[in-house]
């Protein structure tokens, strides 16, 4: 379990350092950083053969890896308009709709309900100053996550171990850095702002994946995954002590319906393989 919430605590902190960086480097340009500094870390750690992989592994790789970097690129560009805890709280709609899919159990209408419920007070109705296109990123990295969550369980079968993660953030670095590269934020790249992505690198890539990763080996999946519901409220969290983005008490209320929607859907799911781990 405190495998579990330090590696929480670690993504939620590199996404408030990220948001830190957002005013020099931009989202695009922050996301291209870290995904970039996470690939060479992995491959430096992992050593992937890559002229050993066979067809078949580079189908299943190549789009989880795509799939990986479109998800982070889209929830930065989520996090440059709206509250950190917000963001995840709208993203976490992605992987409760895979735990959702294609069950026909009255019992997880419950879960719709709350989540949908969730969703509601977050929507700008009128009063509500939340940015629009901030939470529809948000949404979209949500349904990022739900492709990478499935593609992940194609390459676990396929290229077990770290390898995939490190050949797939390859993959992620490469769908993202043009983008970077187009914002021009790092023309203002110091040697102080690239230590600041090698933290938030690590903070968000490779300490978490293996925290997860010893999590995974000592607790059950179904416990795995219900404490990582976890991750919106501690997201509002670390957006509230270092970042200060102070939620109203609807939002909150939003945050503790999607959590509960997502701990009572993997609660009451059937038993399913390990859960992919390395999200935003």
């Amino acid at each position: 379990m405190p495998s579990v919430l330090l590696a929480i605590l670690s993504v939620q902190g590199g996404a408030a350092i990220a948001k830190g960086l957002f005013p020099v480097l931009g989202a695009a340009g922050t996301v291209g950083l870290r995904i970039g500094i996470s690939a060479v870390l992995l491959l430096v750690a992992v050593r992937p053969r890559l002229g050993q992989l066979q067809a078949a592994q580079w189908r299943a790789v190549v789009p989880y890896g795509l799939a990986l970097g479109t998800m982070n690129f889209l929830f930065y560009c989520a996090l440059a308009r709206i509250p950190l805890g917000l963001a995840v709280t709208l993203e976490f709609v992605g992987p409760l709709a895979v735990a959702l899919a294609g069950s026909r159990r009255w019992a997880d209408v419950v879960w719709v309900l709350l989540a949908g419920a969730g969703i509601a007070l977050l929507a700008p109705w009128g009063g509500s100053n939340l940015d629009t296109l901030g939470m529809l990123f948000a949404l979209l990295a949500g349904g990022a996550w739900a492709m990478y969550i499935v593609l992940g369980g194609r390459v676990a079968a396929v290229l077990p171990g770290p390898q995939g993660v490190a050949v797939g953030m390859l993959f992620a670095s490469l769908a993202v850095l043009p983008f970077s590269v187009a914002a021009g934020g790092w023309a203002h790249l110091t040697p102080q702002l690239l230590a600041a992505g090698t933290a938030l690198a690590v903070l968000s890539s490779a300490l978490p994946f293996t925290l997860e990763m010893n999590a995974l080996r000592q607790l059950p999946s179904r416990t795995f995954s219900i404490l990582m519901s976890l991750e919106p409220a501690a997201a509002a969290v670390c957006g509230l002590v270092f970042l200060h983005e102070r939620l109203t008490l609807a939002q909150w209320l939003a945050v503790a319906l999607v959590m509960a929607a997502s701990a009572g859907a993997t609660l009451t799911a059937r038993p399913a393989p390990a859960p992919a781990v390395g999200g935003e």
